[in-house]
């Protein structure tokens, strides 16, 4: 059967390509998703982001070799290689396992780099801000 869509996310349980993974505070994270969503029509769409079972992280998948140039302070961005995630699992995490905030087949491409450290250093602004009025 020929493909004539766009969708880079592999088939249902397929692992995932060789990306780079983007790793925040949850808070930071969320802040960050929020502001990628407002500026959608004018910076690109959020891609998929992972959540970890503590509710401690957030991980934006980006481009491979992001990590090669990544310095974003309070965050760590990873080859992933591909090893370890698996896109378009129907089967909900367990109590306490990574899962997906965002699903690739939700929002579609992963997350350009320029635009997640932009919406990160908005947020940890936000965040100071906000932390600061109490």
């Amino acid at each position: 059967m020929e493909s004539t869509g766009t969708n880079t996310a592999p088939e249902s349980g397929v692992a995932a390509p060789e990306l780079d993974l983007v790793t925040v505070p949850a808070r930071q994270g969320l802040e960050a998703v929020d502001i990628i969503r407002r500026a959608a029509g004018r910076s690109g769409p959020v891609g998929p982001v992972l959540h970890d079972g503590s509710g401690d992280t957030l991980g934006f998948l980006v481009p491979p070799g992001t990590a090669d140039a990544w310095d974003l302070p309070g965050s760590a961005c990873t080859q992933t290689n591909g090893r370890g995630m698996r896109f378009g699992d129907a089967v909900s995490p367990t109590a306490g396992a990574t899962g997906w905030l965002l699903p690739p087949e939700a929002v579609g491409p992963v997350t350009d780099p320029e635009v997640l450290r932009a919406a990160l250093g908005e947020a940890a602004r936000l965040i100071e801000a906000a932390d600061n009025c109490r």
